[in-house]
């Protein structure tokens, strides 16, 4: 099921059972899995692998460089970045981030580029990621930690 109102450009690819609502946008040769859920206003860049059964919330923008492997959630205006320096001057190499398998993201956190969230891993709403995260680990705040880290 694709909504009237999303943009899907030529060469993505979306696996059977997958719903995209309201004024998405799925980029070239971005590649959806089967039984995805696309709430309204994601964006998916180009290039852009997201497995199978992942929850995307609204207002997710998921740009290149970034891979979100099965069943992983990612809730309401989650932020992914791609480069370390934003620079409008010239174009830099997209820096790759990891969502592994099952891994859940709260509601507006922010994920920095170059960083891995682990099998299972949680991140609490609000957080900033700036390290990998392991997996079956919970963190939050900013910047992300577990409660068990040294202060």
């Amino acid at each position: 099921m694709v909504h009237e109102t999303a943009v899907i450009d030529e060469g993505a690819i979306i696996g059977e059972g997958t719903k995209i609502w309201h004024f998405c946008h799925v980029s070239a040769n971005a590649v959806i899995g089967k039984n995805c859920i696309l709430g309204q206003n994601v964006f998916v860049g180009e290039d852009v692998t997201i497995g199978n059964n992942v929850k995307i919330q609204n207002n997710v923008s998921v740009y290149s460089g970034v891979t979100i492997e099965d069943c992983a959630f990612i809730g309401p205006s989650v932020v992914f970045t791609n480069v370390r320096i934003p620079d409008a001057t010239y174009k830099q190499p997209y820096v790759q981030t990891l969502v592994c398998k099952s891994a859940m993201i709260g509601a507006n956190a922010t994920i920095v580029c170059g960083n891995i969230i682990g099998d299972q891993a949680v991140v609490g709403a609000g957080s900033v990621v700036t390290h990998n995260v392991a997996p079956y680990t919970t963190v939050w705040g900013v910047p992300a930690r577990c409660s068990n880290d040294d202060e």
